[in-house]
């Protein structure tokens, strides 16, 4: 059985990027498109209705891409147990109340048993600081916490 990632919104935003002269933009934008074309057949792709409120606004055009990439992948449900673990996330301090739809994303996952939730979002979800705080939380709901990471990072040789 193939293990299930959680797709969040900058990775489908890089995959549809425009070109850039931005190193680490351009860089991101390289590493996505790999990882699409290389490793996302071996996983069961999944994302929430989050993921595709996000990825529909702003430029329409921007948005339309971003959504047909989205089309057939999977909708996890998001439930009162991943509301509940979101508003958690923030009340511990695990993540900032700013971050409260980055939350969401990890709640999701986890309520959802996702092991992996790939994302660019380095501040507030791929933080190896803020990672004890993330994994304490869900434990402390009776959740396994997604690990966090980068298309770069779930790129296997």
């Amino acid at each position: 059985m193939r293990e299930r990632v959680y797709i969040e919104t900058t990775v489908v935003s890089y995959l549809t990027a425009r070109p850039t002269r931005d190193v680490v933009i351009a860089g991101h934008r390289r590493i996505t498109r790999d990882w699409w074309a290389s490793r996302r057949e071996t996983y069961d792709l999944c994302v929430s209705q989050l993921v595709l409120g996000e990825a529909g606004a702003g430029d329409p055009q921007a948005a339309q891409e971003r959504l047909a990439i989205l089309n057939n992948i999977p909708l996890l449900e998001t439930t009162s147990e991943a509301l509940a673990l979101a508003k958690e996330l923030i009340l511990a301090g695990a993540l900032p109340a700013k971050a409260a739809e980055d939350a969401l994303h990890i709640a999701i996952a986890a309520a959802n048993g996702v092991p992996f939730l790939l994302t660019w979002n380095c501040r507030h979800l791929a933080n190896a600081a803020m990672r004890p705080m993330i994994e304490s939380v869900c434990a402390s709901k009776g959740l396994k916490a997604p690990i966090i990471c980068t298309p770069e990072e779930l790129l296997e040789a």
